[in-house]
């Protein structure tokens, strides 16, 4: 069934002339990547980084041929200037040579929310990170870097889908700030069963199309790990520093440590590290039990020379807001775990903001 639906999809895609060429784009080879599973269509089109502003409107085209399919439930195209069968790029990238313009030149300073596991609260910590920064007046965005699992349309509490104005994605405005994930452009439970060089293209499409305006921070929250997504940010943004989340037990501080040194390589200054679920409180009793252990954050920022951000606690109330879609900055502003958010937040800001200014502006004449 869904090898039929996928030819299908090919034949209707094969009936989308590439204006440029005159072609259609599966004979000129464009599309690159078709998955088709349970009725959800992904696909990429493989188009030259120069003129992939210019055919967006190929991509709107192709998407809704495919999602005019019968069977189709939904589809979803991004542009990539990247082959699947590119040749692996080196293991140890030496700065952050871009492969092409910089993106997101209206933001002063992009912070890159990071952890080297999964698991340890960052999406949690990057969202209220930027409700913080908002509740302080500044003009935040919120960029949802994990393709393969995007988590704020959950804990932004919204699954409306943003609208287009021509070439341009409307981000969605919440909490007073500006966000985008993928999530909001796929059904919830759609896999993104896509290689590297297309989660690279739809991230460059999620910066580069967005409507985002002049911003003061832009918070991203990254994928666990050091892969593809992260070489993509350093090298197309101009990264004022990453800020990275860690529980205190061992095996996440070691994963800590790597997302450290890879930082490191590609040049992008690590503003300092935070311990989530540093301590558990009883929600009863109010007992403090060190689950994780404590404090390992806290000496591993010590023996790397970074910044100790600050610790927050694993408590009940921070999972089910977070659930729920409202933040506990927003929630409960008074709670001491606001607080701690928003002293974070303020720190980072400053050390962000510093950084960004104090980096040379490139102009072209």
């Amino acid at each position: 069934m869904a090898d039929d639906l996928a030819a299908a999809v090919t034949k209707a895609l094969a009936a989308v002339k590439d204006p440029a060429s005159g072609r259609d784009v599966v004979s000129a080879g464009m599309v690159q990547g078709l998955v088709v599973r349970d009725g959800m269509v992904h696909f990429a089109l493989q188009v030259a980084r120069e003129a992939a502003a210019s055919l967006e409107p190929l991509r709107v085209t192709a998407e809704s041929a495919a999602r005019a399919v019968p069977g189709v439930i939904s589809a979803t195209a991004v542009l990539t200037a990247h082959r699947a069968e590119a040749p692996a790029r080196p293991t140890a990238p030496r700065g952050p040579a871009s492969p092409g313009p910089m993106l997101l030149s209206d933001v002063r300073a992009i912070i890159a929310v990071a952890s080297g596991k999964g698991g340890v609260g960052k999406s949690t910590t990057a969202v209220n990170l930027a409700v913080a920064l908002a509740a302080d007046g500044l003009k935040v965005g919120l960029l949802d870097a994990d393709i393969y699992g995007p988590s704020l349309p959950q804990m932004l509490g919204t699954r409306e889908r943003p609208r287009s104005e021509g070439q341009r994605i409307t981000p969605l405005s919440r909490w007073g700030l500006k966000a985008m994930s993928i999530g909001f452009l796929v059904e919830e439970e759609t896999p993104m069963i896509w290689r590297g060089p297309m989660v690279m293209g739809a991230l460059e499409q999620m910066m580069g199309q967005v409507a985002w305006g002049p911003l003061d921070v832009m918070i991203v929250d990254m994928p666990p790990g050091t892969g593809d997504a992260q070489l993509t940010m350093s090298q197309r943004v101009p990264l004022a520093g990453a800020v990275i989340v860690s529980t205190p037990q061992d095996v996440a501080l070691l994963d800590a440590r790597r997302g450290v040194r890879m930082f490191e390589k590609v040049n992008v200054p690590v503003l300092g590290l935070i311990e989530n679920m540093s301590f558990f409180c009883c929600p009863n009793c109010g007992h403090r039990a060190d689950i994780f252990s404590h404090g390992g954050a806290r000496r591993e920022a010590e023996r790397l020379g970074v910044e100790f951000l600050g610790e927050l606690p694993l408590k009940l109330e921070i999972r089910e807001l977070a659930d729920a879609g409202t933040p506990i900055v927003m929630a409960r502003p008074e709670s001491d775990e606001a607080q701690s958010y928003r002293r974070i937040a303020r720190r980072v800001w400053e050390k962000a903001a510093a950084k960004a200014d104090a980096a040379p502006k490139i102009v072209m004449e």
